[in-house]
């Protein structure tokens, strides 16, 4: 029987408490550490050689479905009423709003270092430290809204300009197309600074801090943000019934995107599923 992922502003007191305990029971065991690992190993830019299947790829919407499964199934294990809460940062747009909370995923940070000090996640409260990232930083950061060069997040009509976009993907597949749902999602603009970053890419900006770069399923807002991401998907697959996940066949040989992206039926690394078959989770979760 499906269960069912909650606006996290609609968790009652003992969710929250339920959900805390659980993603810190992760971090006590060292499973949560996995999960950045991985995350950080294949968070691989266009501008670089190879096969990119989390970022910059068609595949960045099954890729993070993945992801996020696997964590709220690792969750579960811990404790099985807990589900994975989203965060509709279209509605919830302040930093004193949830989830910025005291009992869920604590404030801002500090000016002088944008340490994190209030809520569970917080270093000095010695469950949460910082062990798998880019930098040898040991704490959550957070600059919410950049105080120096201030950002808004993405509004419904920015979010609505995405979603109304009946192609899934389009060539060359990367972060400079642009048209298809999946890079308006994303969120790779063009021109330079704030303007350049839509929807997905503008929310990690505008939490700043630890949210930026590979390392940043290390902020457990990560995993609210990716939810609402996934939701956003669920909807553009019930509103453009008639359309799915491009490309279709794999680019060939001699194509620029050749052995770079991964197609609709083929292997999505690391794990033995292709994007087809993480179409529809139905059977698995429901939004609510």
């Amino acid at each position: 029987m499906a269960y069912t992922r909650k606006d996290v502003s609609k968790l009652t007191r003992t969710e929250r408490r339920r959900f805390v305990g659980a993603l810190l029971e992760l971090k006590r065991r060292g499973e949560y550490d996995e999960f950045v690992r991985m995350h950080v190993a294949y968070y691989t830019p266009d501008g670089e050689r190879g096969l990119r299947s989390a970022h910059m790829t068609p595949s960045f919407l099954p890729w993070h479905r993945k992801l996020l499964l696997d964590l709220e199934r690792a969750l579960r294990r811990v404790d099985a009423s807990v589900t994975v809460p989203y965060w509709d940062w279209t509605r919830d747009r302040t930093a004193t709003s949830v989830p910025w909370t005291d009992d869920l995923l604590g404030g801002n940070g500090r000016p002088s270092d944008r340490q994190v000090m209030t809520g569970p996640f917080a270093y000095r409260e010695g469950r949460w430290t910082i062990k798998e990232g880019v930098t040898d930083g040991r704490y959550l950061t957070r600059d919410l809204g950049r105080a120096r060069n201030p950002i808004e997040l993405p509004t419904k009509n920015e979010l609505e300009w995405a979603l109304k976009d009946g192609v899934y993907d389009t060539y060359p597949y990367d972060s400079t197309v642009t048209k298809g749902f999946r890079n308006k999602l994303e969120g790779w603009g063009t021109g330079r600074g704030s303007v350049s970053w839509r929807n997905h890419n503008r929310v990690h900006r505008w939490i700043g801090g630890t949210m930026l770069g590979g390392a940043s399923p290390n902020d457990p807002v990560f995993w609210l943000h990716h939810a609402y991401v996934d939701l956003q998907w669920t909807r553009w697959q019930q509103r453009h019934r008639a359309h799915r996940y491009l490309p279709a066949e794999p680019p060939g040989v001699g194509n620029a995107q050749h052995g770079r992206i991964v197609a609709r039926h083929q292997r999505l690394p690391p794990w033995d599923v292709t994007p087809d078959e993480l179409d529809d989770m139905g059977a698995i979760y429901r939004y609510e």
